[in-house]
């Protein structure tokens, strides 16, 4: 049964005894962010966290780490709570192959129930607001679903987008919102500032669980958020329309915050410790308008910790990067059996390929690098044989010392483009990119000593699940 907003996965999750409720009373900093990074300290399957009793609120009821550990995952995706990673990723692309699954229109949203507009919008009376990272610039949105829509073409649905980026609070009714240019709401503002026009968006918070899993995926520009997470759910998407801008939102959501990007505005931002594990500094950013906030009686504020991994951002964006780029792989080399893009957001890559002829795997990296969200990530890319799984590591890193020959098999390429947060371009938005190919060199390429290699015994497997039983019986 899927999940048609936030607190009914809470629940889940609680009845699952993956959500940890912490009455006692906590200080907004550091406790919340300090809490939520711990998670990512104690193991794969780390809870929820849900925090009502903060010093200084008085009605403040904040969730952390929703979909921070494996188990968590597999729950957002119906799952049982302790299938493997490798597993959620195989069923996230078959479901991915149902796509598109129209969404449904709802009329009665439970986010409908309260609303402030014009000169009464107050952020600050709506969001229990606090600083993730102590050197944060400021109070962050950081896991909303953004809503805008394409000026030149405003009733394509499949171009309307949903998507994450982060968001300052910088009063009670402006926000500064980073649009990373190779994103679709950069294109979307970028068409309107041409012709020096505001660009109008929705921020929902609190959405269902698999409406933050697609609206942190890497899709094509045409192609619509809410019928991929109907395919990932299995049923209808429920929408409702936003009052004020007349967008597409989540049925589901806690909060929805309309407004416009307006025009050529531009205010510092940040810092922010970002899911690179470092902080990016202080930019010009776009400015948001607020003009109409509407939220749910008592809205639970969601959000989540970010910075040394791994955190919960590496569990939200890690098989929703996997699947699309394996997708637009397979499109023009079928080969391809698995891609392991959850380092960073896919700023490095694995891919497990069958080869053609000598070279293949080469070209393959190449075409990694070049998918929609290849160009402004994927920055290194290791690609190995067939039999090697690229979500074990230690078959990897043997593929690497075994199958490498540095001067044949490391490609450097200069000058292409990344996104600016990535801490090692130089300048910001520019980097060299590389490709590994510890592949075995297969004809015409006769380099290396590969003619004899050690294979597991045909009974391995077997033994494997019959080991696995008698543990599993032994507990």
């Amino acid at each position: 049964m899927p999940y048609d907003d936030l607190r009914s996965f809470l629940g889940t999750l609680e009845k699952e005894g993956q959500l940890l409720r912490i009455s006692e009373e906590v200080l907004p900093e550091p406790d919340l962010a300090a809490a939520a990074n711990a998670t990512g300290r104690i193991g794969e399957n780390a809870p929820a966290l849900y925090f009502d009793n903060v010093k200084g609120f008085t009605d403040a009821r904040i969730a952390l780490n929703v979909h921070g550990s494996w188990a968590n995952h597999a729950l957002a995706l119906g799952l049982p709570k302790n299938t493997p990673v490798k597993e959620q990723v195989e069923e996230f692309a078959r479901r991915w192959d149902a796509f598109p699954v129209a969404p449904e229109r709802r009329e009665d949203a439970p986010w409908r129930e309260n609303t402030q507009e014009g000169e009464d919008v107050d952020l600050f009376s709506v969001l229990p607001l606090f600083r993730l990272n102590d050197g944060d610039g400021g109070f962050y949105l950081d896991k909303a679903a953004v809503v805008s829509r394409d000026p030149e073409d405003r009733d394509n649905f499949g171009k309307q987008n949903v998507g994450i980026y982060r968001i300052e609070v910088l009063g009670a009714n402006r926000l500064a919102i980073q649009p990373v240019p190779v994103h679709d709401v950069a294109i979307h503002l970028n068409k309107a500032e041409e012709v020096d026009e505001d660009l109008p968006i929705a921020i929902t918070l609190g959405n269902d669980p698999v409406m933050a899993i697609v609206a942190g995926m890497p899709m094509a520009y045409d192609q619509s958020e809410f019928e991929m997470a109907g395919a990932l759910r299995g049923a209808p998407a429920p929408i409702a329309t936003a009052p004020l801008t007349g967008f597409d939102v989540p049925w589901g959501s806690e909060v929805v915050i309309e407004g416009v990007i307006e025009s050529r505005k531009r205010q510092i931002e940040g810092p922010f410790g970002e899911f690179t594990g470092h902080y990016s500094g202080g930019r010009r950013m776009p400015v948001v308008r607020v003009d109409r906030v509407s939220y749910r009686t008592n809205p639970v504020f969601e959000s989540l910790y970010l910075g040394m991994p791994w955190t919960e951002c590496d569990y939200l964006v890690g098989p929703n990067t996997c699947v699309p780029l394996l997708k637009q792989l397979r499109e023009a080399f079928p080969e391809v059996q698995a891609v392991n893009a959850m380092y960073t957001h896919g700023l490095m890559v694995i891919i497990s390929t069958k080869k053609r002829y000598g070279g293949f795997a080469k070209a393959v990296g190449m075409r990694a690098m070049t998918t929609p969200h290849g160009l402004g990530y994927v920055a290194q890319v290791i690609v190995v044989d067939e039999d090697v799984d690229p979500f074990n590591l230690p078959q990897v890193m043997w593929a690497m010392s075994a199958k490498v020959n540095p001067k044949d098999d490391v490609v450097v390429i200069p000058n292409l483009s990344v996104l600016e947060l990535a801490p090692a371009a130089q300048p910001a938005g520019i980097t060299s990119k590389m490709i590994i190919d510890a592949t075995t060199p297969v004809a015409p390429d006769v380099r290396g000593n590969f003619s004899t290699p050690a294979k597991d015994l045909p009974e391995t497997a077997e033994w494997a699940t019959r080991l696995q039983n008698m543990i599993a019986a032994r507990h």
